[in-house]
Order: structure tokens, then sequence, then C-alpha cells
């Protein structure tokens, strides 16, 4: 079909640059969606950090990221700041997209322009009984378990999708682990470790650590007491540029999941299974709706159970597991759906503009 081109705002937190140099899931799907739809000729504007790096206008919300500058706590004011900058421009865009988590219902409720409103983070948490009251159109999920924590929203489910064809496969890979993601208790990362010794297979971390109290006491106080007694078994790598992280994965026997975080999405999971390396993960969030168990990987419940089914993950087959990665997770299928929801809350063109070819796209609704 021909659709209009559109007007879009893409909304950052200003918490990291976009892309992230490092950690940053959210705004990595800000700089692939943003991408994708600059290629296929809709004007965009981006509102993030001012060293933000997009290939469109970017209205700086902060000179630069606040967590590489040592800013993660309490935000709010910068939160507002941002709102308030998209609310000033708001006559030039047709359609808002807010990443702002619960400031994207505030942006909804202040602007007369459609907000597609995606929530990336855990949503079992006090703040959204207040947030989602009246909920709009334009509710986007990430995950059905994610939507599941609240079903009466008229949610719309969108899982991420990146760039995953270019991903690295090892053809030899190693016989290590890898854990990725953050140095927090609930994503497992002393579970890692313990997998580690129980398997006498090398450990490789690369994990960010918060600039939060809470953060760097539990860094100190348990997980380099953990390294210690761990000796030469792990390898602590810190945080990783894409490039590395990627590479990590693909020379990797399997990446660990071991965490009780109820994963919204799961990005290190399919940039794993992207280079074909298999997941030991429990079976929690949205994992088991990208997880193929016995195929992917493996869930496990335990510890224990991580270190007995490691043994197998050489039976799995590290093409099939790619393969299906990158079509299903792809960036180009979620802006398929994002263009399509974007088209039906923008309704008919008010402006002239330049038509472009388009598919007939469908949204992917809640199960």
């Amino acid at each position: 079909m021909t659709a209009r081109t559109l007007r879009i705002a893409q909304v950052a937190p200003p918490l990291e640059r976009v892309p992230p140099l490092a950690y940053g899931g959210t705004e990595r799907i800000v700089h692939e969606l943003t991408t994708a739809l600059v290629k296929r000729g809709h004007e965009v504007t981006v509102f993030a950090s001012g060293d933000s790096d997009v290939p469109c206008r970017l209205i700086p919300t902060v000179d630069v990221a606040l967590r590489p500058a040592g800013i993660e706590g309490d935000a709010a004011e910068w939160f507002d700041a941002t709102v308030q900058a998209v609310i000033e421009h708001e006559s030039e865009f047709d359609v808002i997209h807010s990443h702002l988590e619960r400031w994207s219902r505030p942006l909804e409720r202040r602007t007369s322009v459609p907000v597609v409103s995606t929530f990336h983070g855990r949503l079992d948490l006090p703040w959204t009984k207040e947030a989602f009251a009246d909920p709009g159109p334009g509710m986007v999920a990430i995950s059905r378990h994610q939507a599941a924590t609240h079903p009466e929203v008229p949610w719309t489910v969108i899982h991420n999708g990146l760039s995953l064809d270019q991903a690295p496969v090892s053809e030899r890979p190693g016989d290590a682990f890898c854990f990725v993601g953050r140095v927090d208790p609930e994503k497992g990362v002393i579970e890692a470790i313990d997998v580690a010794l129980k398997t006498g297979r090398t450990l490789r971390i690369a994990a960010k650590v918060g600039n939060m109290a809470r953060q760097q006491d539990y860094f100190e106080n348990v997980f380099r007491p953990a390294l210690a007694r761990a000796g030469s078994v792990v390898e602590y790598l810190g945080e990783l540029e894409p490039a590395d992280r990627d590479q990590l994965f693909a020379e990797s026997y399997a990446t660990l999941m071991p965490g009780s975080w109820p994963e919204p999405f799961g990005l290190v999971c399919i940039e794993s299974l992207a280079c074909g390396t298999p997941v030991l993960a429990r079976r929690v969030g949205a994992l088991p709706e990208i997880i193929r168990d016995r195929v992917d990987g493996f869930f496990c419940d335990d510890v224990t159970a991580m270190a007995f089914y490691s043994e197998r993950v050489a039976t799995l087959d590290r093409a099939t597991i790619r393969a299906r990665v990158i079509d299903r997770f792809s960036a180009a299928r979620m802006t398929d759906r994002y263009l399509s929801l974007f088209a039906r809350l923008a309704g008919p063109a008010t402006t002239p503009g330049r038509a472009i070819e388009a598919p007939d796209l469908r949204v992917e609704t809640r199960a």
C-alpha cells in the first residue's frame, strides 16, 4: 500500500547517549528504530542527550548522558525537562514515540499529538497503578509477559528487534561461559560464578556497575569478594563496547542468565542466540517467548540444574539457533510493527508529504 511520510519524534531517556557506548538497552532500541525509520523516508527527530549520534535531527535534552557522568539516582527533573522540550516542539510531529517509562503518561496527557508509549522496564511496581489509569491507545509492551502484569491495559505487544544479521559467529567456540549485563543481585551474577565453580569452566563477566549507593555497595562487598574466592576461574571484563561484547558471545560455550529478575524482554538473550551461542537461563519473565527449551538452550531452576545441563549444550545446533532469532527479532520486523501503529494513531494526512511505498503492515497484538 502507499503511506505518507510521517513526522516522528523519538524521545529517549537522558540517562544514556543514543546509541549507548556500552550498556543501555532502551537507547539501543531507540537508535535501531530511528535508523530504520530514516532509511524508509520518514522525518525523525530524536530527543536525547547532546552526545548522542543519530542519523537525523537531534534536540538535546541534557548536554551529556547522565549515567556516564555519574548521575543515576533521582533524575526526575531531567525527565520533566525532556517532557517540556517535546511539548515545545509538538506541532512539528504527526506522532510522538516516548521511551520515558512513567514519564510517558504525563507527556501523553499534555499534548494533543498522538503518543506511543513503549515501556522497557518491569511493570509490577507501585507507580504503575496510578500511571496506567485511563490508558491511551498507544501503550506498547515489549513482551506478552510484561503486558500480562496489567491485563486491563489495551496493549500492543511489539517485541524488541536488533540488526542481528551481522552478528559474529565462531567456527570454534571456546569452553568458557559468559555473563553479560549488570552487577546486581537480581541479575544473578553470583549464581553465574557458582555455576562456573561447579563445572570448572571459565566464566567471563562483561557487566556494568551502577552509580547508586546500593549498587556500589554490592559491587564492593559482595561481588569483589566472590571474584577473589573464584580466583582464575572468573575473569571480570567490565563494560564492553558492542563489537567486543558480540565477539564475547560468539566465542563463548554458553551464555548464563541465572537471575530471578522477571526480564521484560531480554536483549542479551537474542544477542547471544544471534551469534549461535546457547543460553542457560531461569524460566523467568519474557525469556520463554525467546528461548526454545532444548533447542536454543536450557531452562534451569537453580545453579545445580544449570551446571548439569551445561554438559548438554554441546549437542545443540548453533546454526539453527542463529537462523531463527535473526528472522524473528530483526530490527526490520520491529519497525514494521511500529510503523503500523504510528500510521493508525496519526490518521489521515493533514499536511502535504512525500508518499512512500510500504508493505501492508500488521500489528502484533497481545495474545
